[in-house]
């Protein structure tokens, strides 16, 4: 863990919301001088604190409206199964996230589809034949209530 000031903090704050501004405007929205700014932003980057920059899409512009949560138990927890059903999930790009789980499902998977249609032909063409599944239970988001990339700072 990386110690952080209230300076970092106001910069990082700023830039989870408004990743592409400026030194010069970020440097004039947390008062602080261009330079300084810029050396605080090099540090949290070379350091990791800033992992990387990226544009955030609007999913139903791209016609990936529905949300659906996949529950994956698998045939065993072997290091085998669960590297080879990591590394295939990896590949199917409508996963979104796909998390190890401490509880009933191995596996949580957040994928973006189309609609239910959509979802059945990915269930049917990858989810389905993901090395060591044995179980799945899939549920749908009705509607987004909350959604962000913000970690609290």
């Amino acid at each position: 863990m990386i110690a952080l000031d209230e300076m970092d903090r106001r910069i990082l704050k700023l830039l989870q919301r408004r990743g592409r501004l400026t030194n010069a405007e970020l440097s004039d929205a947390v008062a602080l001088s261009p330079s300084g700014c810029h050396r605080r932003v090099s540090r949290l980057e070379r350091e990791g604190v800033i992992a990387g920059y990226v544009a955030l899409l609007d999913r139903a512009k791209l016609d990936r409206r529905t949300t659906a949560f996949v529950e994956i138990t698998l045939s065993g927890q072997a290091d085998e199964v669960l590297d080879a059903f990591e590394d295939a999930v990896t590949r199917i790009p409508e996963i979104l996230e796909c998390h190890l789980m401490a509880g009933a499902a191995d596996y949580l998977l957040k994928v973006a589809v189309r609609d239910t249609e959509d979802f059945a032909q990915l269930h049917r063409r990858h989810l389905a034949r993901l090395p060591g599944v044995a179980q799945m239970q899939s549920s749908f988001a009705l509607r987004r209530v909350r959604e962000t990339t913000e970690i609290p700072i």
